[in-house]
């Protein structure tokens, strides 16, 4: 991290990482500061994911990151897949972590669908949030009636039909196309997520995700939000940014100028200067 003035000590209480939701989503502390902030990655890939935008922040932030159920290879103990058919049960998850933490309010930074898991969360307890920044998020990503979500039916069963048939081979496509700039380290980095998680659950949960729809949701957010989108992103267009701006009351929309579904990891520089203005509001 960086420093901004002088460091303050933090004030934080101390937390329990002792419990079982700690251990099974390998939940851990970076940084010592008062403003504490929750990162939730998205599909692919897992909390590692977040450490070139944590580098990059002020010195008074501590950050909690931890690992979505599925992410990685090793699984943790009991895990079904089944158990999180849709992003409601990753919210409650959130929740509980957060209870048995000992987190009773924070800040809350989600990429891709934990933007909807945050929002989600945020309107069950909306106490628990001081503010949710959501980078690339999405609440439906089917086309409908005057909404552009970015794909057609035919497109995603495409899409689900080409990881059944040859994950490896998926992988080795999807991963730049989502990335969608060449930043060779990037892709390396998100093809390795992908290819750490077994095919069974990322086909699972890549069908609920894609296939959710909760745009009803979005009028009910009353946490302050702010909306961190790229200008051209395969998963979610433009136009998505725009919806979630207008549906979610006070929201602030901050285009990046770059490309693709992952800038936090392609354009860290960018991502961290907008996500540090967020956190001085």
């Amino acid at each position: 991290m960086i420093q901004q003035g002088q460091n303050r000590q933090s004030d934080l209480p101390p937390l329990d990482f002792g419990g079982p939701l700690a251990a099974r989503h390998k939940a851990r502390m970076i940084g010592t500061g008062a403003r504490l902030v929750v990162f939730s990655h998205g599909l692919g890939t897992d909390q590692s994911a977040w450490d070139a935008i944590i580098e990059r922040l002020y010195e008074d932030v501590s950050a909690l990151v931890f690992d979505l159920p599925g992410a990685g290879p090793l699984l943790p103990a009991g895990f079904d897949p089944d158990d999180y058919s849709s992003v409601g049960d990753y919210a409650d998850d959130l929740l509980n972590l957060l209870d048995e933490l000992g987190i009773e309010r924070c800040t809350y930074v989600g990429h891709s669908v934990s933007g909807m898991i945050g929002v989600l969360a945020s309107i069950e307890d909306p106490a628990r949030f001081e503010q949710l920044v959501l980078l690339n998020a999405s609440p439906r990503y089917l086309n409908a009636e005057g909404y552009v979500g970015g794909f057609d039916e035919a497109e995603l069963d495409s899409l689900f039909a080409a990881m059944s048939a040859n994950y490896q081979a998926w992988v080795a496509g999807f991963a730049p196309a989502a990335v969608g700039v060449d930043v060779p380290e990037a892709i390396k980095d998100f093809s390795a997520g992908l290819l750490a998680m077994r095919p069974d659950v990322t086909a699972k949960i890549a069908r609920m995700i894609f296939t959710s729809d909760l745009r009803h949701v979005l009028p009910m957010v009353s946490v302050p939000t702010v909306l961190i989108h790229a200008r051209e992103d395969i998963a979610v267009p433009a136009a998505v940014g725009r919806f979630l701006s207008e549906q979610i009351s006070g929201s602030r929309l901050e285009w990046i100028d770059t490309a693709g579904h992952l800038p936090h990891l392609a354009a860290p520089d960018e991502v961290a200067a907008v996500l540090r203005a967020a956190l001085a509001d």
